[in-house]
């Protein structure tokens, strides 16, 4: 189903705004085309989908500055070609980049103030039936939904914790949320 770039344009703006329900939907509509777009350069289903994640959070950190005027798609991949490009040099130097402090309290606040609609799904199934769908998960999801729902920890706790950047835990998260949901509804 094509999106009316209206209805694009209404997210991007909300999500300017802090929406949390426009960061979700930016994120599901325009997940697959970074993804395959990465997964294309990079061969490998774990590097794209870390340098998608990277994408997104730095696309949401700079939101403010995205200019209307362009497709938002275009925007995406022009970051995730930049990430692809430090990804390339980061492995091919082997120097592990961490975050410095400073940016790291700058990042921008995912405003939580609603359930999205995978929350509510979430919450509302028994916890046996939940564990048994969150195993179905990546590692790396089954960890950030542990660290969130189970053991309560903020953002900036499971950032320090798995030793990420706090967007990316954000993105992460999102992503999560959105894959369980989607087992969820399909048991």
């Amino acid at each position: 189903m094509k999106i009316d770039s209206e209805i694009i344009l209404q997210h991007i703006q909300g999500a300017k705004k802090g929406n949390q329900i426009s960061f979700n939907f930016l994120l599901d509509h325009f997940w697959g085309s970074v993804y395959y777009f990465q997964l294309k350069k990079t061969e490998n289903d774990n590097d794209a989908e870390d340098i998608t994640i990277q994408t997104f959070s730095k696309a949401f950190e700079k939101i403010d500055t995205f200019n209307e005027d362009f497709q938002f798609n275009t925007w995406l991949i022009a970051i995730s070609k930049n990430v692809y490009i430090d990804f390339l040099r980061k492995k091919n130097t082997s120097i592990s980049l961490k975050t410095i402090k400073e940016k790291e309290e700058e990042a921008f606040y995912v405003i939580d103030d609603s359930p999205s609609p995978e929350d509510i799904i979430i919450t509302e199934q028994n916890l046996a039936k939940l564990l048994r769908d969150i195993k179905q998960l990546k590692p790396k999801y089954q960890e950030v939904i542990n660290l969130r729902y189970f053991q309560e920890l903020s953002y900036k706790e499971i950032a320090q914790q798995i030793n990420e950047p706090v967007n990316n835990v954000k993105v992460k998260l999102l992503r999560a949320k959105k894959l369980l949901a989607e087992i969820i509804n399909g048991s």
